[in-house]
């Protein structure tokens, strides 16, 4: 049965890493639904949040896959219930739109979205929150001129507890070795 699975991945920063991995991805023909890489906070290391709708064996498959690849210091696989995940949105609006009254104040109030800009002919907005939160957002802007609208790759942290500090720190002991 095909869920929802969330790897996130830490690796040293290298040029063709992400496309080795993509790589890895199109030879198993599993879709990348969203992908997110920021540095963490840990020196030197970057971590990649990727999720995939597949089943289990095959998402595990694809971590060992990926944590083969010589600059990945680590790769887990997550449920869903075992990340909080969050993304974020901008909404670009046309103030033309907005003559129906207070009620976009109203909605972006209730929605805990926020105003980022306003300009003369349009304005943006940002909404946090899950995929869901965000989609049901822009469903209840069908009402206004949305003229644009992009969403972030997942940022997930995670319910288990365990530091990324630790996990370098077994790996530099299982090298000693």
């Amino acid at each position: 049965m095909n869920r929802k699975y969330t790897l996130l991945i830490y690796t040293e920063n290298h040029v063709g890493l992400l496309n080795r991995i993509s790589i890895i991805f199109t030879r198993h023909k599993v879709n990348i639904e969203s992908l997110n890489t920021s540095p963490s906070m840990e020196e030197g290391v970057h971590s990649f949040v990727i999720t995939i709708n597949t089943s289990l064996a095959q998402a595990e498959h694809l971590r060992k896959a990926i944590e083969k690849q010589v600059e990945v210091l680590k790769a887990f696989l997550y449920e869903e219930k075992q990340v909080i995940p969050m993304e974020v949105a901008l909404f670009k609006i046309s103030t033309e739109g907005l003559k129906s009254g207070n009620s976009l104040e109203k909605l972006i109030r209730e929605s805990s979205a926020r105003i980022i800009t306003v300009e003369p002919e349009f304005l943006v907005i940002e909404k946090t929150g899950t995929q869901n939160d965000i989609q049901d957002f822009l469903a209840q802007l069908s009402d206004f001129d949305v003229r644009e609208f992009i969403q972030s790759g997942r940022v997930i942290v995670t319910r288990p507890m365990g530091k990324l500090k630790d996990y370098l720190l077994d790996l530099e002991r299982q090298e000693e070795k």
